[in-house]
């Protein structure tokens, strides 16, 4: 029973957060706002809304490792596993010279977070000052990309829904979301009693892989369509969007205290695995990625995985 209620609320989450971004997209429509602000708000947010909820859902139920567990072993995965997996399934020619911004930003707000957890605390004022690079880093792509954008040009995103109907899609998704977050939160917490682990265990794995399925759905299908630098560039925004947005706001509602120890290693990994990134992809300033280089990220993160359960 434990086992089911953690599976369907990992399944109620990914409905919810699809039909989030799908009520969002069409109510931008209604509105005329651009596919550009969109993509860097409505969608970066729906695709993140579950690992968000969860996150928020822990620390209020007083699960912070889940919280912060979620979100570290979401970056690993969507590394190790989710970009790994786009490379092996379609690998692809990529020019690095636009990714090697989103990078930095990256390792920049994953040097930040571990700064931040020294303490293992995340502080009122540390979420706030998460929050605020957030929204930093939103003006800041939003500009970017208007500046390359052609002049003259504004696409908004397509209408396919009422306006009634759009309202009532976000507001059941939310409902999904909130619903979803307590059955996955309440059945991970079981299981690792269950089973004897840590919740930082059950979080970094299971929690993490099942949130991430969002990014891996959008990165494979980016790839075998031959958009290449959507792949990779959509798991580098959503490692972002994971540490400012999900722990930012979460801290900045909840301020919380991280228990297990083990959590140090995992920010280890999740600062090596990040800086693989730049090792294995980023240095060939457009070249084709062959599947070795995914079977690389794949193997790191299978030893991070057999490190977690199997390694004390």
């Amino acid at each position: 029973m434990t086992f089911l209620m953690l599976f369907a609320g990992l399944a109620l989450l990914l409905i919810s957060g699809e039909f989030l971004v799908r009520g969002s997209v069409s109510l931008a429509g209604h509105f005329k706002i651009s596919t550009l602000v969109v993509g860097l708000t409505v969608v970066s947010f729906g695709t993140s809304a579950p690992e968000l909820v969860v996150s928020l859902d822990a620390a209020i139920s007083g699960h912070a490792d889940i919280s912060v567990g979620n979100v570290v072993g979401s970056n690993i995965s969507n590394i190790g596993l989710v970009l790994a997996l786009t490379i092996i399934i379609a690998p692809f020619f990529v020019n690095t010279r636009e990714l090697v911004q989103d990078w930095i930003i990256m390792m920049s707000a994953t040097l930040v977070l571990v700064i931040m957890l020294l303490d293992m605390e995340l502080s009122r004022l540390e979420g706030l000052i998460l929050v605020s690079l957030l929204l930093s880093f939103i003006a800041f792509s939003i500009w970017k990309s208007r500046r390359e954008s052609r002049r003259g040009t504004q696409n908004y995103p397509p209408v396919k829904f009422s306006l009634p109907v759009s309202i009532l899609i976000i507001i059941a998704s939310c409902l999904g979301l909130v619903g979803g977050a307590d059955m996955l939160v309440t059945g991970a917490s079981e299981i690792a009693r269950m089973m004897g682990v840590s919740e930082r265990i059950i979080s970094v794995s299971i929690i993490a892989l099942g949130t991430s399925l969002p990014e891996l759905a959008t990165s494979a299908v980016a790839a075998v369509r031959k958009q290449n630098d959507i792949s990779i560039g959509n798991i580098l925004g959503s490692n972002i969007f994971n540490i400012l947005a999900i722990l930012g706001i979460t801290a900045s509602f909840v301020p919380f205290e991280v228990k297990d120890p083990g959590f140090k290693f995992d920010m280890i990994w999740m600062t090596g695995i990040s800086l693989m990134v730049f090792l294995v992809i980023l240095p060939l300033r457009g070249a084709f990625l062959k599947r070795w280089r995914g079977l690389t990220l794949a193997a790191i993160y299978f030893l991070y995985i057999y490190f977690v359960f199997f390694v004390k």
